[in-house]
């Protein structure tokens, strides 16, 4: 008996290293994504490259069958290292590589973004929430959150903008109400620009900041937003669902590397936070 417990004991030992080996490769993997993602950005090239993504799911399906492992083995695993990668590049997590994903609870620890751990609970039921931030804002001068959004709403669609996709703006006018902070902006498009405009919307597309910052990292897409009716259309129907049309079309990796993880990290911070006042309550 005592032979067969030291038999068992050494076995366990030597899994216990290939999952401390399996970590440090990952460590490692992560390390030159992250040296990846530097290059691309110095050398202006498009973040996502889906037949990579494709030749790490053919490469590893091929591997497995030499080894003899389970086809759907191999390729969840690799998913989740895509889809960590796709997360350190700031872009949302998509593991699917043409196949099917994997369960949501098994990817969850692989969507989050470099040194970007959840605050404790304590921490992020302290964060006020954004109707604190309210009164504060309507001492403001009304102008100052057209003036101050501007600049970021023209580098966000400034493909698009190129492109010619959002066209269909001119000479109408679009707003966006951010409710539980009791403010909003009005856009237009002059002269191949979007410009805020103190002229009343045709069309508004309402939420919570919180909601909002999730649709524009791309965290949540706008149908699920407005299906659960945490984001509300009014005015223009016909303009109100062609601008959400595009938000779901934009080309996310054409956003500024830098760009989407401030949005990426905000997002969670906020949605976050939410919960946690929520479980409080």
């Amino acid at each position: 008996m005592a032979g067969r417990s030291i038999g068992l004991a050494r076995l366990r030992l030597g899994i216990d290293a290939l999952d401390d080996a399996l970590l440090v490769c990952l460590a490692a993997r992560r390390r030159l994504v992250a040296a990846v993602a530097r290059v691309k950005q110095r050398e202006g090239l498009p973040v996502r490259d889906a037949a990579r993504e494709r030749r790490i799911d053919e490469r590893g399906q091929s591997l497995a069958r030499r080894l003899g492992l389970p086809p759907s083995l191999a390729r969840a695993q690799l998913a989740l290292a895509v889809a960590d990668g796709r997360c350190l590049q700031g872009l949302s997590p998509d593991p699917g590589q043409g196949a099917a994903p994997p369960d949501d609870a098994k990817l969850a620890p692989a969507m989050t973004l470099a040194n970007d751990p959840s605050l404790p609970r304590a921490l992020l039921r302290a964060i006020p929430p954004p109707a604190r931030w309210a009164p504060l804002l309507r001492r403001l001068p009304s102008s100052w959150p057209g003036r101050a959004l501007e600049p970021a709403v023209q580098q966000l669609l400034a493909a698009p903008l190129r492109d010619g996709q959002l066209d269909f703006l001119v000479g109408r006018r679009l707003g966006i109400a951010v409710s539980d902070l009791g403010i909003g902006w009005v856009f237009a498009l002059r002269g191949g620009r979007l410009h805020a405009t103190p002229e009343p919307a045709e069309a508004t597309v309402r939420g919570t900041a919180t909601d909002l910052m999730l649709l524009a990292s791309r965290l949540e897409d706008a149908d699920t937003l407005f299906f659960q009716r945490r984001l509300e259309l009014t005015g223009d129907t016909e303009l109100g669902l062609t601008a959400r049309n595009l938000l779901d079309r934009l080309p996310w990796e054409s956003v500024p590397l830098g760009v989407r993880i401030l949005l990426h990290r905000g997002a969670r911070l906020a949605r976050e936070a939410r919960d946690a006042r929520r479980g409080e309550a």
